[in-house]
């Protein structure tokens, strides 16, 4: 018999989520993020895939997996499409190209209800890991976006959001051409008072393959760029910055070791 103060804890963590991912060509990682979500010690839960007309085995590779599959677009309006469509109280937006590590789910949803936040995001860990990737995310982004977390919220490559919060704001503003993920937050935190916050228990593991593609301090000041401009000016709605989904079809993930 299950003591009642351990029925309770078990009982609080129980709530429907929906995995929300965009993919457009990710063959090569998506069965990597799949098969980490299997693994995981928790399974109330759907996983939504939102493609925009993947012509490799992207699709084949989700109906294995048992993924509900809609039409997606770029990354908003994919993850857009795959809120309408789910049926949980929570939404994870996942990028294609990550691995989540052991315990995930179980790390989060605890400390997400502990702290009652609306909206979270995570450390990153680079993939394939070495020391100056792990360093130039460490100091750029890691280190900035905890800090920062109460007055300047980020979220991006894997969001958690409560659904009720994510209907308020309208979910991702699909004019935003780069960091629509970043301004998400920032919406919630200004229109709707929604606590922000970034996990500290658990972290996810992402692909470089966009810093390799681009160049590491390219990508870093384009970043740095769009981050300005997010804060003076305002949400980037013009192409000035260029960003493609899915420019970079010919980098592999590794998987966790």
């Amino acid at each position: 018999m299950i003591p009642t103060h351990l029925k309770l804890k078990i009982e609080n963590l129980r709530c429907m989520l929906s995995i929300i991912i965009p993919t457009l060509n990710e063959e090569d990682y998506l069965s990597k993020l799949l098969e980490s979500i299997r693994k995981q010690n928790f399974r109330d839960y759907e996983i939504i895939v939102a493609d925009a007309r993947s012509n490799d085995k992207t699709l084949e590779i989700a109906r294995n997996y048992g993924c509900q599959i809609i039409p997606g677009g770029l990354p908003a309006k994919g993850r857009n499409e795959g809120a309408k469509a789910s049926q949980g109280e929570l939404l994870l937006f996942l990028d294609a190209d990550v691995i989540l590590p052991k315990d995930f789910f179980k790390r989060t949803l605890e400390e997400f209800k502990k702290r009652s936040l609306d909206i979270a995001s995570f450390r990153l860990v680079p993939l394939p890991r070495n020391n100056f990737s792990l360093l130039f995310m460490n100091i750029f982004y890691n280190k900035p976006i905890t800090l920062l977390e109460n007055v300047l919220p980020h979220a991006a490559v894997g969001i958690l959001a409560r659904k009720v919060m994510f209907d308020k704001l309208g979910g991702f503003d699909e004019n935003v051409k780069l960091a629509e993920d970043h301004y998400l937050a920032r919406r919630g935190q200004k229109t709707t008072n929604a606590k922000c916050g970034i996990i500290r228990s658990t972290q996810i593991f992402v692909s470089d393959r966009r810093f390799r593609k681009d160049g590491w301090l390219k990508t870093g000041f384009k970043y740095l760029l769009c981050e300005l401009h997010l804060i003076f000016i305002g949400p980037v709605r013009s192409d000035i910055f260029r960003y493609r989904f899915n420019h970079y079809k010919d980098e592999k993930i590794e998987s966790r070791k």
